[in-house]
């Protein structure tokens, strides 16, 4: 039985629903960009070649990016608080088991797992807000949910190479354990169920599959690529089957996961392809900008988590007034402007080096880019969302955010062959920086054509499209998750 949404903010009720959102999300946020400070740790106390430190960092990104569509389905289906809590407890039994892993094929797998938990926990975070709140504290609701949520990703690098330089990488993992033992009795307890009752047709399961497929096999080839094996290309040849194969699925299906008429908007479409080119470079450059500072600027762990602070602090800072900035002047300025910020960012990072000064170098490069991720993130998802009809909005957001997760797994896989590193270039501080080099002078040319994309093809916005979500969104790794708006159900 589904309830009217009419939890104020104010009430005890409203601010325990406000706690177990924030903590379930901030644990797969902080997944998301935590593991890169830990990884030259992992590395060497693991015994792990630069090719399972990309496993590390994919296994998560590929089951997340693959399933969080269906997990949001499921949430509609069987009830949002339901199947949040069932991904807060698979995310912290998969994280016990990254923290317990005693080899790195046993962490790649946990990892895995951890995706999976993800993508079931992520969707329902925000949707359970929007459908447990009175609609007159609603946006309030999720723009404090945005802003604590953001500021737990700016602390997130802070935080792991914490532990990692303290008690260990482990407890990268081991941390979300109490974390979910705190959230997951809150949700059972205080939050209301909800979901979608007029959903009634088949779930998309080989929709789902064919897509994990996809980015699976094509990520295997991308990584291995350097043995040049008949696997290899086996892999890649199966990807890109299993990708035709999942369009001619989500073409001929009548519930389909993915409804490609959605593309039919030439503004949506458009709009994705600049989140391609942008989050495949994020993706990029905070997987080895953190090995850089640590095999090459010779930082520690914690100094490299602390270094990357500045990005999201001032995400979290300024994106409302990009936002509004955006909403005044139109979207294709600032999505034109941003990722030529970024660029312009990550080229400054090329002055990285041994002995670099962090006020000299370093703290250059990260405000510019900083200041990029400002400009474009907010009105970036904002014209997302306006670029479909508002019924649509959540299936928008899902697809934009699993576009941005899957941009980024395939950058990781990518780019460390594209710019030449060997399987052992992270011990060698000589041969990371050099291929480090030719990495950042390939995502700034990849930001580049982003911008160009945005310039030819976005169009003006109609005025009001601003989302508290967007506003105080402080994750460097996917733009922010709108969730379903649901009135409720009686009955």
């Amino acid at each position: 039985m589904w309830v009217m949404p009419d939890v104020r903010l104010a009430s005890p009720q409203g601010k325990w629903i406000l706690l177990t959102t924030v903590l379930g999300s901030s644990m797969a946020m902080l997944d998301s960009t935590v593991v890169n400070v830990a990884l030259p740790r992992i590395g060497e106390d693991l015994d792990a070649d630069l090719a399972a430190l990309q496993w590390t960092v994919n296994a998560y990104m590929l089951t997340l990016a693959g399933l969080i569509l269906l997990g949001g389905s499921l949430g509609d289906r069987y009830g949002r608080r339901k199947i949040f809590v069932v991904g807060v407890v698979w995310f912290a039994v998969a994280s016990l088991l990254c923290g317990l892993a005693p080899n790195v094929g046993v962490l790649i797998a946990a990892r895995a797992l951890q995706g999976i938990g993800g993508a079931l926990l992520t969707p329902g975070s925000l949707a359970l807000i929007q459908a447990s709140f009175h609609p007159d504290d609603r946006a309030r609701a999720v723009g404090l949910w945005s802003g604590f949520g953001g500021i737990g990703a700016a602390v997130g690098p802070f935080l792991g190479g914490w532990l990692v330089d303290g008690p260990g990488w482990r407890w990268v993992f081991l941390l979300n354990v109490p974390l979910a033992l705190l959230c997951a009795p809150i949700a059972v307890r205080h939050v209301p169920e909800s979901g979608d009752g007029t959903k009634h047709g088949r779930f998309d399961v080989l929709g789902a599959f064919l897509g994990a497929a996809a980015l699976a096999l094509v990520t295997y080839a991308l990584i291995e690529a350097r043995d040049g094996s008949l696997l290899v290309v086996l892999s890649a040849v199966g990807g890109v089957a299993a990708g035709v194969a999942f369009v001619y699925v989500e073409r001929r299906r009548p519930d389909p996961m993915m409804p490609l008429d959605i593309f039919g908007s030439r503004q949506f479409t458009a709009v994705n392809l600049v989140t391609l080119c942008v989050y495949a470079a994020f993706g990029g450059f905070f997987f080895l900008a953190a090995l850089q500072l640590q095999v090459v600027a010779g930082y520690s762990a914690l100094g490299a988590g602390t270094a990357l602070l500045p990005t999201t602090a001032l995400m979290l800072l300024f994106s409302a007034r990009s936002g509004a900035l955006a909403d005044r002047i139109g979207p294709r300025i600032p999505l034109t402007v941003g990722p030529l910020l970024c660029a312009a960012g990550m080229l400054l990072m090329l002055r990285v080096g041994p002995d670099a000064s962090y006020l000299a170098d370093v703290l250059p490069a990260l405000l510019i880019l900083g200041l990029g991720m400002v400009t474009l993130v907010a009105p970036l998802t904002a014209t997302v969302l306006a670029s479909v009809d508002t019924a649509r909005a959540g299936l928008a957001s899902g697809v934009n955010n699993a576009a941005a997760r899957a941009a980024g797994l395939v950058a990781v896989a990518a780019l460390p062959l594209l710019a030449g590193m060997g399987e052992e270039a992270y011990r060698s501080a000589g041969a990371f920086d050099d291929a480090f080099g030719r990495a950042m002078v390939i995502c700034a040319g990849v930001l580049v054509v982003g911008a160009g994309v945005a310039f030819a093809t976005v169009r003006p916005l109609p005025p009001g499209c601003r989302r508290p979500e967007c506003l105080h969104h402080g994750s460097v790794m996917a733009p922010p998750l709108e969730g379903e708006r649901s009135r409720g159900r009686l009955g």
